[in-house]
């Protein structure tokens, strides 16, 4: 049988017909790349972006009234209109996006609001998705519940007008922005499996944490951590002022971007569909990106540095808002910023202008007669804890596990008798904190934070287990850097040490954070946020306990002779005394045994603030540690081994409080007690500072009973202290004994020797002898003398520091002896 030959023209239209149905194919790929959204979930996510900007527009406005069942009335509208609207409308589609990507790639995600202000739209998206109603039940998902949503906000015993704590799925207070990034790192270390979504305002962008934290990915191991998705939302505007990152040239912004090592995306825009759209395409290149990056390293070990995706969503401000209000363009300007739309008895004309936006959203399309969400809307919602609302990461007290705990006695340092050996505290400290780290390197919850200062702390034995992390370049000679590691130091910027450390806590975690005592003022704001997010999470039974963010302060206010002036300022502890005493704690261990169990303490605590104060140069050892252990567990006491007042009542209390003015009372001690050996003396010394507050003032207070007890109710104080001595002075101000002499730092230092530092704040010994003769007129012409013998000392001091450069003999090998 013979087969017929096909003819030119035949293969000829079969190759055009193969050619078509190719580009066919392509041109169907190509269009569903560039198109995601079928028409009809197109719809339904347009739609539930509508139920989202309702609800948030009914947050800001309305007390009654909540599904326009009735025409709109003055007396629907709050007394007193509060919020943001220019940012919610942008964070309300960014929402919506992400719940498809959740779902349709099972997603492990949360979302952290950098423009916190726009609170309407997370409370409005966790609600629609269930979790609100799930937290507060009384807010119920029908017309009763709509009204409670909306009463709620920004309304006296209600909720703020920014992202909170009271937000079910935030780990950010929107109070004060800046930190949104530096967060979203911090929970994204050694969560592997987790994708956290950062909205970051482009007013936000202009801080100086958030521009720092652009370089966080320098940081970020695709192995062992997690990814974050920044999303750049770009809507021109702050308060009155246009943004910085609106106002560039695209290439320009894009040039920035990668040169901080991202693969920007842009999407642009403001016609509802063609967004809906191109972010959906471009999410989903967002989240194939990640995967194929972690995949690639996990798969390959590869420890390249990646170029991680980032999104820019550039969008108008106070999108589908008004337009025009009194002439004014409203929408697209900074007047979108906050309150778009003045309803009041003075502007009675703009409730219906207010009622015309309200139903641009078609609520009867969106919420059944009962006021509950369309199912068909519903399920575009992900489910259980795969709703960012509802992500475990996001309350991290119920991820949060104990750490592993070395036997701190084993670090113990070995104290024959009070003083007689020197030993540096942080040196000794960072043997425990070794242990700490290499029994939890299973677990992966432990980690050390600082700005390039572990070493300089003399932390340094932690990289006797592990390392920096550091997933850049490196070269010949660096030292302990790995794609991996537990200590987090290679960044020289305090804000960032502690943005990823509260992300990493408010994910359920443990860490600290060393820095040198003058610079931990960087982050004044920074703390103060967190303490206010503990106080308020106390306050709220849904949210769980976190561990609690401890502070090592080395390199402090008496060991800065060297830097001088600049690296002078024991000011964090006045800070931080301002919080609520049920979140702050300072501790002053004036040795390394003492240190050992504060620190030990600490670790184990929950959601406290704990700030240790520590030196790292050689001093005297006072304590064995059984005694370190009993003293820290009372936090203060008498040190009767250094007192000669046991069976009579003390002429003088010295108490001291901190390494160094331990160190100088003792010494002042020692020249009272040889010279004055009639004087009756106690010997105080205080680990945590808040003892000295009353009992009615902070948990860890002195009864009065007891404060009168170690200070008596009349005899005369000199107080030895670390810090600004007017700080004593508010701990104590209610107290009986108003005989109290503080000597600490007054803003005097220069480069010059460790106990010239003392001498120019008249914390040395010298003028500690001087202070106590000038109190006890009893002591004659004894005093006198000896007062003159110190006058004498001070000038000797000066001469041999001036011609010698380093301190005196007597004072360089000083030792405690119990006198006679």
């Amino acid at each position: 049988m013979k087969i017929k030959k096909a003819s030119k023209r035949s293969i000829s239209m079969k190759v055009q017909n193969g050619v078509k149905e190719n580009v066919a194919v392509a041109t169907e790929k190509r269009s569903k790349a560039d198109n995601p959204l079928s028409p009809d979930l197109l719809r339904k996510m347009n739609a539930y972006w509508r139920a989202a900007n309702y609800l948030s527009v009914g947050q800001i406005y309305l007390y009654d009234n909540p599904l326009l069942k009735e025409p709109l009335k003055l007396s629907h509208v709050k007394p007193l209109v509060v919020g943001h609207w220019g940012t919610t409308p942008g964070q309300n589609f960014i929402y919506v996006h992400l719940n498809r990507v959740i779902k349709k790639y099972d997603l492990d995600m949360f979302y952290i609001a950098g423009p916190g202000h726009g609170g309407p739209a997370i409370v409005g998206n966790v609600y629609l998705e269930g979790t609100w109603s799930e937290i507060y039940p009384n807010v119920s998902q029908d017309e009763a519940g709509l009204k409670k949503l909306f009463k709620q906000f920004s309304f006296p015993g209600g909720i703020s007008s920014h992202v909170a704590p009271t937000t079910p799925g935030s780990i950010h207070e929107g109070g004060e922005l800046g930190y949104s990034l530096s967060h979203a790192f911090g929970a994204a270390f050694d969560n592997p499996d987790l994708v956290v979504a950062c909205v970051v305002g482009d007013g936000e962008a202009e801080t100086g944490p958030l521009a720092t934290a652009w370089q966080s990915n320098k940081l970020l191991d695709p192995i062992t951590d997690g990814a974050v998705l920044p999303i750049l939302h770009l809507n021109g505007y702050k308060i009155s002022n246009p943004t910085v990152l609106a106002r560039i040239e695209h290439e320009e912004l894009e040039q920035f971007f990668r040169g901080c090592g991202w693969t920007p995306y842009f999407v642009e825009g403001d016609e509802p569909e063609k967004m809906h759209q191109l972010m959906a395409a471009t999410l989903e290149k967002a989240i194939q990106d990640i995967r194929e990056i972690q995949k690639t390293a996990r798969n390959k070990n590869d420890t390249t540095r990646p170029r991680w995706p980032m999104i820019v969503l550039r969008s108008p401000k106070g999108w589908t808002g008004p337009k025009v209000v009194d002439g004014l363009q409203i929408e697209g300007t900074f007047r979108a910023h906050q309150v778009p739309l003045l309803v009041d008895s003075e502007h009675p004309e703009h409730v219906k202008q207010l009622e015309s936006w309200m139903k641009s959203y078609k609520a009867e399309e969106l919420f059944d007669e009962n006021g509950r969400l369309m199912p068909e809307l519903a399920e575009l919602a992900p489910t259980g804890d795969r709703r960012m609302g509802a992500n475990p990461h996001a309350n991290g007290g119920i991820l949060l596990r104990d750490l592993r705990m070395p036997d701190f006695h084993l670090h113990a340092v070995h104290v024959p008798s009070p003083g007689a050996v020197d030993g540096q505290d942080t040196l000794v400290l960072g043997k425990f904190l070794r242990d700490v780290a290499k029994l939890n390197q299973e677990q992966r919850n432990f980690r050390v934070f600082g700005p390039d200062e572990t070493l300089s702390n003399l932390l340094g034995a932690v990289f006797e287990v592990t390392n920096r992390q550091w997933d850049a370049r490196e070269v010949k000679n660096d030292e302990f850097l790995a794609p991996e590691g537990r200590v987090l130091d290679s960044m020289l910027s305090e804000h960032q040490c502690e943005g990823w450390l509260e992300g990493y806590l408010l994910t359920g975690r443990h860490g600290l954070f060393n820095s040198y005592e003058a610079f931990i003022r960087i982050v004044d704001s920074m703390f103060s946020q967190h303490a206010k997010w503990l106080k308020v999470t106390l306050e709220l039974p849904w949210r769980r306990k976190i561990a609690s963010l401890n502070y090592l302060l080395a390199s402090h206010v008496w060991q800065q002779d060297h830097n001088g002036f600049t690296h002078q300022d024991p000011g964090f502890l006045d800070h931080v005394i301002n919080k609520k005493a049920d979140i702050v704690r300072v501790y002053l261990p004036p040795d390394a045994n003492c240190l050992l169990s504060v620190f030990d303490h600490c670790l184990r605590s929950r959601h406290y603030v704990n700030v240790v104060v520590a030196g790292k140069h050689a001093l005297p050892q006072w304590l064995t540690m059984d005694a370190a252990v009993v003293h820290c567990t009372e936090g203060i006491g008498i040190w009767q081994w250094a007192s000669n007042d046991q069976g009579a009542e003390p002429d003088v209390v010295m108490a001291c409080c901190g390494d160094t003015p331990t160190l100088e009372i003792l010494a002042a001690v020692s020249i009272l007690r040889q010279h004055l050996p009639d004087l009756k003396i106690r010997v105080i010394n205080v680990v945590d500072l808040m003892k000295l507050q009353s009992a009615s003032e902070h948990p860890h207070g002195l009864s009065e009973a007891d404060y009168d007890s170690l200070f008596t109710k009349d005899k005369h104080i000199v107080f030895g202290f670390h810090g600004y001595p007017w700080l004593v002075h508010r701990l104590t101000y209610r107290r009986t004994n108003r005989n109290l002499h503080v000597r600490g730092y007054k803003e005097e230092g220069t480069i010059t020797t460790a106990f010239d530092m003392r001498v120019q704040n008249d914390l040395d010994r010298f003028h500690l002898v001087e202070d106590v003769v000038d109190r006890l007129p009893h002591l004659g012409s004894q005093g006198a003398y000896l007062k003159q013998q110190m006058r004498d000392k001070l000038i000797e001091h000066k001469h041999y520091i001036d011609e010698h450069g380093q301190d005196l003999p007597e004072i360089r090998n000083w030792k405690w002896s119990s006198p006679k």
